[in-house]
Order: C-alpha cells, then structure tokens, then sequence
C-alpha cells in the first residue's frame, strides 16, 4: 500500500471551508488578471480553469495523487489553478512517499514553466519566475514530508510508549506472581513442618506426664516459640497475597508503621537497637515505605530464627532527592537455629526490592554475624 497514514474521512464542513478558501484566493488571481490588457481577452478561459480548479478541491482531499495531476494540466492553461495546483501538491506531501510527492511536485513545476512561457509576467523574468517557481515547490514537498515525517515519529514513540507500559505491567505482575506463589510454597513447608514438631512435642507432654519439671518446662517454651513464629509467618504470607488491592479491609503497612513492627518484636524477647535517621518521612512514596516494612519485618524475622535471644541492629536513614538506606545486622548464633532456612524469603524480598527499583545485599560479615541492607529510590 503506498499511503503512509490513512487520514479520517472528511466531513462535508472540511470540503465546504477548503473550498472557500480556494475559491477566494482563485478570484483574487482573476482580479490581478484584469488588470493586465494583454490578459483580459482570456478572461473566459481563466475563469473556466478557475472553477475547474475548485471543483477539484474536495477529489483532493479524498485522491490527493490523481486530483494533484489534474490541477498541474490545468495551471498549463491559466495562472487561476495556480492556488489549488499547489495545494494538490502540499496534499500528495503530506499523506504519500518521498518518491510520489518529488514526481507531483516536479509535474506541478513543468506546469507552471510552460504558463509562464504562454503568460509571462510582466516585469518578473522567466529565469527568476523559474527560480520562484522551482524553489516554491520545493519547498512545498518539503514541508509535506517534513510533516508527515514528525507525525509518523509521534505515532510510533506513542505506540512504543503503549508498549513498554503494558509490558512493564505485564512484568510487574508477573514478578509479583511469582513472589505469591514462592510465599505460599514457603508457608506450605515452613508451616507444616513447625506444625507437625508442635504436634510432636504437644504429644510427649499428653504421653509422658511424669518427665521432669525441666524438661516439660522447655517443651512449653518450644511450643510457645513455635506458635509465635507461625503466626508471624502466616501473617506475612497473608499480607503479601492481600496486596494490589485484592482485600480491601485492612490497610498495607507503611514507613510509620515501622517502629510499632520494632516495639512488637521487642515485646516478644528480641532485643533491638533502632535508629532512625529518615529526614520528612511524610514525603516518603507509599510504595517505598511498604518495601522498607517489609525488610525490615524479614529481617526481624530471620534474626529470630537463626539468632534468638541475641541483639538486632535497625538503622534507617535517607532523605527526599537522595535515597533510602536500611541495614540489620545482628550477631551470629552459637547455637542450633530454631528452624532451617529455605532462603526463598529473601529471593522474595530481593524480587520485591528490584521492582521498587533498589538493591538488596545480604550475607555474613568479618567477625559473625549478619547483615541485611537495602537501599530504595527516594524522588523529590
């Protein structure tokens, strides 16, 4: 198909306006020909041209190429084809290729030669009416292709646009998908096997009522252990599954909501030194205080796994135009972690970190221990 952009159909308004432009300036071409008396015995030839020429307007609209023609053979017989021959010529720029516009555009320049050759002038040379004539519709084929070219230019960075904006969509929430589906496989066997030692260590207690005070002492405590870090682990699965809006009952935790998520873990044993540095955390982005919950809620999560009753480390700084920085550090255990790691936990944390266009770094230090840190954008 050789049109490059197929222009919505005209309405009858479009035609009508166009047409009275045209014809206004063709009866300005007719007056300046009555002035010339060399010019008048051609008045009737002028003005037949002239109506054929306005005819044409609305074909041109409609067929620019054949209609464009039509208007270069008519500006051979009077300079009153003049003005539609060169609007037919701006047409086929606008809306066809290079190569179709350049062949009109020379057409509609032989025509106007061989007028000026028939119809002179007076006072303007035949080699400056050429250079006018040759430059004019240059010019004209240039603007037109010019046009066409930053309009092609806007349509395809507009549908590059619509492209890479549902692609990042469809990555998004796919990335988030896959984060879920990982949640809810890590519930499955985390939740299970803690569910089945709590199983384990409630039937010794119905079994074997007479075991010594010591030992059904650190059977309670295993169980009260267990139980607590279920229900935070069963809590944060439920959470990031209620994300996207899919529950719309209880809110999803923000960056103020960090110190009460600090004091509920002091509350259950673990001591915690938080400091925070954050400058204007009301002018932190949602999406950005509800990353740094979270890893600060993993990382909690994890220090009470592998590190019990030893200290953590909190330190949240940042300010808005630079970025958010979160570090945990804690001590290593010297003892047997309560529960194995399956380590999907933090794959989860560092997809969800990514999506928010930060970093995560995680692993053991020089000396014990371990640090998790991440930094998040903060734009001003």
């Amino acid at each position: 198909m050789e049109e490059l952009c197929v222009p919505r159909k005209p309405s009858k308004w479009v035609d009508f306006v166009a047409t009275g432009a045209i014809g206004v300036l063709v009866a300005m071409t007719l007056v300046g020909r009555l002035s010339d008396p060399e010019h008048r015995s051609l008045l009737l030839l002028d003005i037949a041209v002239g109506l054929a020429s306005v005819a044409l307007i609305p074909v041109v609209i409609r067929r620019p190429v054949p209609a464009a023609i039509a208007l270069a053979v008519l500006a051979v017989l009077s300079p009153a084809a003049t003005p539609p021959s060169t609007v037919g010529t701006l047409s086929v720029a606008l809306r066809r290729p290079l190569r179709t516009a350049v062949l009109v555009g020379l057409a509609g320049t032989v025509a106007h030669l061989i007028q000026g050759l028939w119809q002179p002038i007076h006072g303007l040379p035949f080699l400056w009416f050429a250079v006018l004539d040759v430059v004019v519709h240059a010019a004209l084929v240039g603007w037109g292709q010019g046009t066409q070219s930053r309009q092609q230019l806007l349509l395809s960075l507009r549908e590059r646009a619509l492209r890479a904006e549902a692609e990042q969509g469809r990555r998004v929430a796919e990335a988030r998908s896959n984060e879920r589906t990982k949640m809810a496989r890590e519930m499955h066997d985390v939740l299970a096997h803690r569910l089945s030692l709590l199983a384990t260590y409630a039937g010794a207690l119905e079994y074997r009522p007479d075991s010594s005070p010591e030992k059904l002492a650190k059977a309670a405590g295993v169980i009260r252990t267990g139980v607590h870090q279920a229900l935070d682990e069963l809590r944060e699965v439920i959470n990031v599954l209620r994300d996207e809006d899919v529950y719309e009952g209880r809110p999803q935790p923000t960056f103020g909501d960090l110190r009460a998520l600090v004091d509920e873990s002091r509350e259950a044993g673990t001591t915690i030194a938080y400091d925070d540095q954050v400058a204007d955390p009301t002018s932190l982005p949602p999406a950005t205080g509800r990353t740094a919950y979270r890893v600060v809620q993993e990382g909690l999560t994890n220090a009470r796994k592998h590190a019990a009753g030893h200290p953590v480390t909190v330190r949240v700084a940042g300010r808005s135009g630079d970025r958010l920085r979160i570090e945990l550090t804690n001590p290593a255990s010297n003892g047997t972690p309560l529960a194995p790691g399956s380590g999907t936990g933090l794959i989860g944390l560092t997809e969800r970190v990514q999506l928010a266009g930060g970093t995560l770094d995680h692993g053991r230090v020089p000396g014990g221990g371990f640090r998790l840190e991440a930094s998040l954008p903060w734009p001003s």
